[in-house]
């Protein structure tokens, strides 16, 4: 062999090393879908915008879904490889017969308001009403049938009809537009009904009702095969949580919230950052009780749903070692933000 020869293989080999340790070191791409629209979901497009999962190793593009069916079924297929949606989607996509991990929980207490027409004022008034949910056996369903359950209503014995109507941007509207008299909403879309006269029947954030409302949703294959990816991934959404909840970044969350949910005045913004204040955990470890919540109440549409072991569903293996290593407390602690 040449002198010539050998060193065009040494560089070739160089070259192919060091295009070998560019593709290690690159960052994994995945997509984060989210169904819901409302303030709940700023600390993932806080995490997606200010770069906390890039920070973390992972290319991570967030994208909206419109309908939660649809987002599980691209998860399912590995379209999506995480989902950013509630205990109502996973339960439902395991019955199916998926085998869906929820790996964190960023809510787990109902935050909606159940929200009535002007002339309503009271629960009985309920009686006989139209009540808008987005799909029926849905998450917004579910808060409404457990906000009449707060109530002490029953919608059969009451003559409550459900009407499947749309998201809560939708939702909002129809009830401007006198189609429904009723529904359940996050408090960036009911204050702007309270302000122009609608009643707010019950704000149930204050009942403390358990319920596994948005987190983090995986194949169980996926889990396993890609589980320092997935910690990349958790590490980012959890200083997306520390960094929508310090004071100092509240300006920059409201504009998120704002941008994110096309909003243009700063003050009904500022009752979503209110939302995100109240109701996201601030170690967000799913629970058993609000699984068995929605567990509960799929089981009147859906009696296999009574096989699922609810505990099994959970998997905080990698929350946990976080917050065993002192992780959460040192990012909260840098961030000023108080548990």
């Amino acid at each position: 062999m040449s002198p010539a020869l050998k060193a065009v293989i040494a560089v070739l080999a160089l070259l192919a090393g060091v295009c070998e340790s560019l593709a290690a070191s690159a960052p994994a791409k995945i997509i984060i879908a989210h169904a819901a629209m409302n303030a709940r979901v700023a600390p993932l497009w806080v995490a997606h915008d200010q770069g906390f999962f890039l920070k973390n190793g992972v290319a991570a593009n967030a994208i909206f879904i419109r309908q939660a069916p649809v987002l599980v079924a691209a998860l399912a297929a590995g379209d999506v490889q995480i989902a950013y949606t509630g205990g109502t989607s996973v339960l439902a996509a395991n019955v199916g017969g998926a085998d869906l991990k929820m790996v964190l929980s960023l809510t787990n207490r109902l935050g909606y308001d159940l929200v009535a027409a002007p002339g309503i004022k009271s629960a009985r008034d309920l009686r006989g009403k139209r009540f808008g949910v987005q799909s029926l056996a849905g998450t917004v369903w579910m808060g409404a049938m457990l906000g009449l359950e707060h109530l002490g209503l029953e919608p059969r014995r009451d003559n409550i009809n459900f009407l499947a109507i749309g998201d809560q941007t939708v939702l909002t509207q129809a009830m401007e537009g006198g189609q429904i008299e009723a529904t359940v909403l996050d408090g960036v879309f009911s204050r702007r009904l309270k302000q122009r006269g609608f009643t707010i029947l019950a704000e149930l954030q204050q009942a403390n009702i358990p319920f596994s409302g948005q987190g983090l949703i995986v194949r169980a294959a996926y889990l396993q095969e890609q589980r320092e990816t997935l910690e990349g991934v958790v590490k980012g959404l959890v200083e997306g949580i520390a960094f929508s909840l310090a004071p100092k970044n509240k300006g920059l969350v409201i504009e998120t919230i704002m941008k994110r949910l096309k909003l243009s005045d700063p003050a009904v913004a500022e009752e979503g950052y209110q939302d995100v204040i109240k109701n996201v955990e601030r170690k967000p470890y799913p629970t058993v009780e609000g699984l068995r919540n929605i567990q509960r109440l799929m089981k009147l549409r859906n009696p296999g749903a009574d096989k699922i072991r609810v505990e099994e569903i959970i998997d905080d293996r990698i929350l946990r070692r976080l917050d065993q290593s002192g992780f959460i407390d040192r990012l909260f602690d840098a961030y000023g933000v108080r548990y």
